[in-house]
């Protein structure tokens, strides 16, 4: 569990990240020992309330540090939804990181009891069918509160029909500690 300072921190290297793609003079922010740990996050940037960029990573395969700074450029400029960031938008954009728990594999019967285990607003949530995989950050919830809704948006992310259904579906969650600017 990390502390608001530490959070603070994690949003302010995120900023300064994407920062420093438009001015390479702009002083770096120190690196404390523990951005060195293996970490796996996501950062999403919003401008105005909606959704400007959310680049992620699953797993923890790097430092956090490393993996911070690398998901903020890529937020900022590679979200094939978006355009690169422009230096105007900059300052408008809001960013929030989120700290990953490792996932843990759920175990279900059927869709209705992979349903009956989501936990709303907990839950951040990996889908996976053959080629197809996507993922929600539990602050989707926010905006398809409902397990049954929340999922078929899931699987089209993932490229399927939201009412697909297949018994060798796999689905994983994930908790995470997340921070605001």
């Amino acid at each position: 569990m990390l502390t608001e300072a530490q959070g603070r921190l994690l949003t302010a290297l995120a900023r300064n990240a994407i920062t420093r793609e438009f001015d390479d003079s702009a002083p770096t922010l120190p690196h404390p020992d523990w951005l060195g740990a293996p970490g796996a996050v996501f950062v999403t940037l919003t401008q105005d309330g909606s959704l400007r960029g959310c680049i992620g990573s699953l797993e923890a395969h790097r430092p956090l540090g490393d993996d911070l700074e690398h998901n903020a450029r890529a937020a900022a400029f590679r979200d094939p939804r978006f355009p690169p960031l422009s230096q105007a938008e900059l300052e408008r954009v809001r960013v929030e990181v989120s700290l990953l728990t490792p996932a843990m594999p759920m175990r279900f019967s059927d869709e209705a009891d992979a349903l009956a285990q989501l936990r709303p607003g907990v839950d951040g949530v990996i889908l996976e069918y053959g080629w197809h995989r996507a993922t929600f950050l539990p602050q989707v919830w926010e905006q398809l509160p409902e397990p049954r809704l929340f999922l078929a948006h899931l699987k089209q992310k993932a490229g399927m029909a939201g009412d697909f259904w297949a018994n060798d579906l796999r689905l994983s969650r994930y908790g995470v500690e997340k921070f605001k600017e």
